[in-house]
Order: C-alpha cells, then sequence, then structure tokens
C-alpha cells in the first residue's frame, strides 16, 4: 500500500462536509484587528467556527491551558456562523486583511480554496512539532491540510469509515450483520433485508462522497492525479457501477437529506427506514444528539470489503483548524491550538466531548478513557467503539485527492449532479461520470 496514503495508525477518527451536528446560529460582529488584552492580562483570541460544539471544546481546552500556563493565558472569543456564511465571510476577510480572527475552523473539502497561491495562514509545522515528534500524530490528517511541506491546519479526528447496523431491524428480518464482510455480502443481506420489509439496509448517497470515498481508497484510486481531475478513470467506473448495482438489487436507496449526516435522514433512521451507514467515525455523535431512541440497538463494524479480510477503511470529514498569519498573537494561537488539538489531552477532549476518534493514537490505549462506562458513547453502542478502530488501524487511508486544489468543484458536482444523475435520474454510470470529468475541466480551465 502507498505509504503517502497509510494513515500510521500505531496504539501509543466529517463534517465535516456539508453539515456537522450543532451548527449554531449565534453569531458576533468581528472584532478590531488587535486582539484585545484584559486587565488581569488575559489575551482573547478570536474563533470563527460553523459548529457550536466546537466552541465549547476550545473553551474547556482554554481552562486547561490556563492552569498550566499561569504566564499565557487566553480566552476565547468563539463566533459561531452558518457553514457557507462563515467560509464565504473569512475568504473575504483574508483577501481584504481586515476582520480576521485569529483562528478559525475550515472544512475539510473547503481547505484547499485557503491555501492557493501564498497563504494568508500561519505555518504550523513548528508549532505542531511537540506533538508530532513522536510518531503518535496520524500523519495523514496532517498532510490533509499542509502543502508543499507547510502545515496550515490540525486535525480534529481520523475519521475511519465503518459500518453502523441497526441489529434489533436485522434480527427481525433474520440477518446477522457478523456475516457481512465483502460487499457481495452486502449486496446479498440487502435483497433479504428489502424483501423482507420493504425497506433499504443502506443508503444510496447523493449529497456526500462518503461510500464512494471508501470505495476509492479500496480499489486504490484517486479523484485527481495532482490537479488534474480524473473522475472517469477506470477505478471511479468500477465503483459507482458497484453502487449502482446495490442500488437496482434494493439494497441501498436514496435517503432523505442525500446522505446519512441530514436532519431529514436522522428522521429516516429513526423511523427504520434504513438499517444501516456507512459513515465516517464521527457518525456516533449524531446517533447520540438526534438519534437517541436506538441507543443500544446500533453496532460499530467494519464496513464492507471488495474482499474478505482486506479490512480497508479511509478518513472521512474533517475540520482543519488554522491560525491566521502575521496578527498580534498569531503565535500564542498557534501554542495553544497545537496543545488543543494534538496534545493527549486535548485528543481525550475531542473523545469525550465530541465523539470523533482521536488523531493522537495515545488515547486509543488508554483504557480509562476508551471503556469508561460514564461516557455516552460507550453507553449507547453495543460495542466498544475503540475495539473496532484497533482492528483496523493498520489499514484506514487518506486519498490524497482531497487535498487537492481541484476537490472543491468535484465535491460540488458530484454532490450536486452526478450522483443525482446515477441514481435518480437513470443516467449509465459511464456517461455520468464522463460528463462530469468534461464539465469540471471546462470549469478548471484544464
Amino acid at each position: 500500500m502507498n505509504k503517502k496514503k497509510v494513515l500510521a495508525l500505531l496504539l501509543g477518527a466529517t463534517m465535516v462536509v456539508g453539515s456537522l451536528a450543532g451548527c449554531g446560529s449565534k453569531e458576533e460582529e468581528a472584532p478590531a484587528e488587535d486582539a484585545a488584552q484584559t486587565e488581569d492580562g488575559t489575551t482573547a483570541l478570536e474563533f470563527w467556527t460553523f459548529t457550536e460544539i466546537h466552541g465549547d471544546f476550545y473553551e474547556t481546552m482554554a481552562e486547561k491551558w490556563n492552569e498550566a500556563n499561569l504566564d499565557k493565558q487566553v480566552s476565547i472569543n468563539v463566533n459561531v456562523m452558518p457553514y457557507d456564511d462563515m467560509h464565504n465571510k473569512l475568504q473575504i476577510a483574508l483577501n481584504s486583511g481586515e476582520g480576521t480572527p485569529d483562528f478559525v475552523d475550515i472544512e475539510q473539502g473547503k481547505f484547499a480554496n485557503f491555501t492557493q497561491g501564498t497563504p494568508a495562514l500561519m505555518d504550523l509545522t513548528d508549532a505542531a512539532s511537540e506533538y508530532t515528534a513522536d510518531g503518535n500524530i496520524v500523519q495523514s490528517r496532517l498532510d490533509l491540510y499542509s502543502k508543499d511541506g507547510a502545515l496550515y491546519g490540525l486535525p480534529t479526528h481520523v475519521g475511519a469509515t465503518v459500518a453502523f447496523y441497526n441489529t434489533e431491524l436485522l434480527e427481525a428480518a433474520g440477518i446477522d450483520y457478523t456475516t457481512i464482510e465483502t460487499w457481495d455480502d452486502f449486496k446479498e443481506a440487502g435483497s433479504k433485508y428489502y424483501e423482507a420489509t420493504g425497506k433499504y439496509l443502506g443508503t444510496a448517497d447523493t449529497s456526500a462522497l462518503w461510500t464512494e470515498n471508501l470505495l476509492m481508497a479500496e480499489l486504490g484510486g484517486e479523484y485527481t492525479d495532482g490537479d488534474k481531475v480524473t473522475v472517469n478513470s477506470d477505478q471511479m467506473v468500477e465503483a459507482m457501477t458497484l453502487l449502482k448495482d446495490l442500488y437496482d438489487a434494493h439494497a441501498i436507496g436514496t435517503v432523505p437529506g442525500g446522505n446519512p449526516d441530514k436532519e431529514e435522514a436522522y428522521g429516516a433512521f429513526n423511523n427504520g427506514d434504513f438499517a444501516c451507514a456507512i459513515m465516517p467515525f464521527w457518525q456516533m455523535s449524531r446517533y447520540t444528539s438526534y438519534m437517541p431512541d436506538l441507543s443500544g440497538k446500533i453496532a460499530i463494524a467494519v464496513a464492507p470489503q471488495l474482499e474478505s479480510g482486506q479490512k480497508v477503511s479511509v478518513g472521512g470529514g474533517g475540520t482543519g483548524t488554522a491560525v491566521v498569519a502575521d496578527k498580534p498573537n498569531s503565535d500564542l494561537a498557534a501554542e495553544f491550538l497545537a496543545y488543543a488539538k494534538l496534545s493527549e489531552e486535548g485528543n481525550i477532549q475531542i473523545w469525550d466531548m465530541l465523539g470523533f476518534d482521536p488523531c493522537n493514537t495515545t488515547v486509543w490505549d488508554n483504557e480509562e478513557v476508551t471503556t469508561n462506562p460514564e461516557n455516552q458513547y460507550v453507553q449507547y453502542f453495543q460495542n466498544n467503539p475503540f475495539d473496532v478502530l484497533k482492528e483496523i488501524r493498520d489499514s484506514i487511508v487518506g486519498l490524497e485527492s482531497h487535498a487537492s486544489a481541484s476537490y472543491p468543484s468535484i465535491n460540488n458536482m458530484f454532490t450536486t449532479v452526478t450522483l443525482n444523475d446515477i441514481f435518480e435520474n437513470g443516467v449509465d454510470v459511464q456517461t455520468a461520470l464522463d460528463q462530469a470529468q468534461t464539465d469540471l475541466q471546462n470549469e478548471l480551465g484544464q
């Protein structure tokens, strides 16, 4: 396997694209360019995000930071905005050099937009070195937010793709989820489930590429060659043909909202309309937050593979948190951010508060944390989530094309046109992918 792709997950995972749970509506005006300092010497750092719970996380980490850094006290001014509004406002602020935050969440699918030319973001390589030197940070998640050897964002999670099965529904239909290892097994189980219930085992997503990412990883494919679009490659044709075959066999069906991480989809899963979601690990927080009635009914498992025993997963979604360069408190913001996102203390909070698979894999061996009976995720799921992570730790990969400058356009094309054409409009797979290739080449001047 290509070493550049392998997430070196050695024991020592959103939203995420399009929508993350907890997106808030409160919005504040950006402060003056010079960050204020209170009378007691605390430095106020302005933080922008599209997910309210991320603000809660940084406020918690500021308390921990202040306990250990009496001479460098910080407070976090959290500014939560809608997803598109925040990214658009950030782009305008960076272009003008006015009204920028000190640090900011940038969703993975948008990140490449902010590293073109000479980035206005700070190189965080030195700030992160204290935590990356021992090799416990998943390298490919750092690579996702890097360009030309410079690290511009710090990851929030691994986002390992797994399968979430509703065992109550499956058992009622005579299906044992533990026998599903390959996509052929999934097809057989899905067809049987549809015949028994008239409902679908899995989802045919039209507004996200979660399953496509997994299949591209299993096939060794990419969406690009460098920045050059290759969305009608042999691997992409094979992946989409497999999914269309599952759709035609009624093993999967289109889901309200277009993918399992949508408000409309939560209702469908609550109603029992779908018995499986193949999603990144962070989908756990959607279950606990929006599907509480399914507590005790959901088992986490290795996602289907092309061949039995392959055990391949892929990092999906993510948020890269960046520091705006050349501000009065950029160095302090970078130091605090590295502590919050990469330290063991920070990654324990990422698990406990957010339900994300930590990028600092020392947490994975900390059984006091991973098996804590008071943890809401340990309580909710039938099996311990970290048992699955440990099972697949040596075969989780990252797609290099997710860091490509072309990827935001690719993601937009597929989630607004191509996937709908294939699953909803009956367009032939090859025809739909050829059209996407042509349209993207025209759009990007390739």
